[in-house]
């Protein structure tokens, strides 16, 4: 007779591998399972001609930012704002801006909506 198998695997959602905190505080602002990814986009020409630099890149900058869904600690998204930036709810310091109508990335994909924090305001962390 065979023996039964049985399915000994957690029932538990295991925990983030990545947390990004503010770099000010260190309070816990994200984790990689809030992030919204997107493709990178064709670079400057992508922007309006305005906003290009006289430098043909042949390759898209690397992103500067990370965008994430609306969380519970973004004050201005509770209050039912359209845009505004993004506060640290710890120590109050900018860590991005978010835009129900959409931003576009540096890379020149464009966000809709878009909650954006920079990544030179916060820390990667890897569990």
């Amino acid at each position: 007779m065979e023996a039964a198998v049985n399915d000994t695997t957690p029932s538990s959602d295991p925990k983030p591998q990545v947390i990004y905190r503010c770099k000010k505080c260190r309070r816990i602002v994200a984790s990689e399972e809030y992030i919204v990814c997107h493709e990178r986009g064709v670079g400057q020409k992508g922007f309006k001609w305005k906003k290009r630099s006289d430098e043909l890149d042949m390759e898209p900058p690397e992103c500067s930012s990370i965008f994430v869904e609306p969380l519970k600690w973004m004050q201005s998204v509770e209050e039912g704002c359209v845009g505004d930036k993004l506060l640290c709810i710890g120590c109050k310091a900018r860590l991005g801006s978010f835009n129900w109508a959409g931003m576009q990335c540096n890379c020149g994909t464009w966000i809709n909506p878009a909650f954006q924090l920079h990544k030179s305001r916060i820390d990667e962390c890897r569990i």
